[in-house]
């Protein structure tokens, strides 16, 4: 009897042992999130990026449960707040609010980074944006044709602020398409590339449409054109580039990523959680009023742009002599 009745106890022993060794594996994710989540934004705040960011922050803690923080660490290319989120610990608290400037563009113009795309695991799109091309309200050019001509004519006095390699490789791509003389001026964030145009500082800049709908609200700036496929809704009367016979065709996503090592199903709880922010009715309606779709889409929809378009970019960038370092 006393010996079963050990046998029994060290059997016990054993079983408790294990659940104590497994738990925490075990609810790692269920237990997710037990405290605030801080979401990474590379560049000014202002800007698109940061728009959407604060957006999520607003909405994203009444479906997850715990509070969600920004945190600005601007860098001219976004190179900062990325390498910040690559090497930060995959628990699901420290996550970037990415573009394809970070995460697809500057792997194609740099040709040193302090992190690589395998440092994330993307999670989900949160909205996508074309671009406008703005000049300041004074600028007599009225349309693009004038503008190629003014850079042309003038090319010592013609430049473009650009916050990131996405901004960058497009607006050579406008130089190499057009034959403009554009000069790269480097800026921290789309919104600061919007105010130098507003300033005078800069010829002209292509803008995502949350700081680029700000410009244009301030009277300051004027449009030119869109790089989306069709005109948008809410600037009718901007033709797209492709309607001017200027092959270009670009619209920017903004989306979520986690450091690489980051579990499958937190990654999951995250994915799920931003689409049901971008399905709610005022997130549309806010995101609308900036000019930027709301959208989702899963970790691996998302993982597969990310790998197809970086040899593209890349490609394009050397074929135009683009290189940042």
């Amino acid at each position: 009897m006393f010996h079963n009745n050990q046998y029994f106890k060290t059997v016990l022993s054993l079983l408790s042992l294990s659940c104590l060794l497994l738990t925490p594996l075990a609810l790692k994710a269920a237990d997710y999130p037990t405290k605030p989540v801080t979401i990474v934004v590379g560049y000014s705040a202002g800007g698109g990026v940061d728009a959407i960011a604060r957006i999520l922050s607003e909405k994203l803690p009444s479906v997850i449960g715990q509070p969600v923080v920004v945190e600005n660490r601007p860098s001219v290319g976004a190179v900062v707040g990325s390498a910040y989120v690559a090497k930060a610990k995959p628990d699901g608290y420290t996550l970037l609010m990415g573009a394809p400037g970070p995460i697809i563009f500057n792997h194609a113009v740099y040709n040193k980074l302090p992190y690589t795309p395998q440092d994330f695991i993307p999670i989900s799109f949160a909205s996508d944006s074309p671009l406008i091309l703005l000049v300041n309200i004074s600028n007599p050019a009225k349309t693009v044709q004038d503008l190629v001509n003014q850079s042309k004519q003038n090319p010592e006095k013609s430049n473009y602020g650009a916050s990131s390699a996405s901004f960058q490789l497009i607006t050579e791509l406008f130089n190499r398409k057009t034959g403009a003389q554009f000069t790269h001026i480097p800026y921290k964030g789309a919104n600061d590339s919007v105010t130098a145009v507003m300033a005078g500082d800069v010829t002209m800049t292509l803008a995502d449409a949350g700081p680029a709908f700000a410009g244009l609200q301030s009277g300051r700036v004027k449009a030119l054109a869109v790089t989306s496929a069709k005109r948008m809704k809410d600037y009718p009367n901007i033709p797209t580039l492709s309607e001017l016979g200027i092959d270009i065709k670009v619209s920017l996503w903004i989306g979520l990523l986690a450091p690489a090592g980051t579990p499958a199903d937190i990654i999951k709880i995250l994915q799920d959680g931003v689409a049901k922010v971008v399905e709610m009715p005022d997130v549309q309606k806010k995101m609308s009023a900036m000019s930027v779709t709301p959208m989702s889409n899963t970790s691996e929809e998302f993982s597969k742009i990310i790998s197809t378009e970086i040899p593209l970019w890349r490609q394009l960038a050397i074929d135009n002599k683009v290189q940042v370092n």
